[in-house]
């Protein structure tokens, strides 16, 4: 599991990833990410990689609200 930024254009993916969101509702934008985490494990491929990037995301602290 790479835990160094590994993104060639982060910038541009998190402008991608807004623009996929414009004008959805929360229930849409939900599912949406919902598809798009399944086809990027799909992508990964290895069920030992995508449990350890599971338990690293639960690490991450939570945003204040």
């Amino acid at each position: 599991m790479k835990l160094t930024p590994h993104l060639q254009d982060a910038d541009a993916f998190y402008e991608q990833l807004l623009d996929a969101h414009a004008g959805l509702s929360r229930e849409d934008a939900e599912l949406f990410n919902a598809r798009l985490i399944l086809l990027l494990a799909n992508q990964i491929g290895d069920a030992r990689v995508l449990a350890d990037c599971i338990a690293a995301a639960r690490e991450l602290p939570v945003a204040a609200t």
